[in-house]
């Protein structure tokens, strides 16, 4: 499966943005799916997850009732809408998907990568 994210901008504290992940490829919805963000000279760090029908969703407790993970299988998309921006969301955003039901917190355990869209939240 090949990941496209975009929707990446700069943005003002307070302010909102949606990511899109778009994926190629067949049996969408057998895929877990994550958000994953990385700053300069820091991990990447587990956002968020999804389950291949979107039922299951988890979060990284720094973005908890800020950002919601969704999906639309129809159309081969995951989501990520970012609510509430702060300084320190300010990261290169990646999608990535995992050829398991369920999504991990782990990115080592995801085989597909999108290319990444940057995120900067002004103060």
């Amino acid at each position: 499966v090949q990941l496209q994210a975009s929707g990446g901008g700069l943005v003002q504290a307070g302010g909102s943005l949606r990511l899109a992940c778009a994926a190629s490829g067949r049996a969408f919805s057998m895929y877990g799916m994550g958000w994953f963000r990385q700053a300069p000279g820091k991990e990447r760090e587990f956002v968020a997850r999804i389950s291949g029908a979107g039922s299951t969703t988890s979060y990284a407790d720094s973005v908890k009732g800020r950002f919601t993970i969704s999906r639309d299988n129809a159309k081969n998309t995951v989501y990520l809408q970012m609510n509430s921006l702060k300084p320190e969301d300010t990261a290169v955003y990646y999608c990535a998907a995992r050829a398991t039901y369920y999504g991990t917190t782990n990115p080592n355990e995801y085989g597909y990568w999108g290319q990444g869209t940057q995120v900067t939240v002004s103060s």
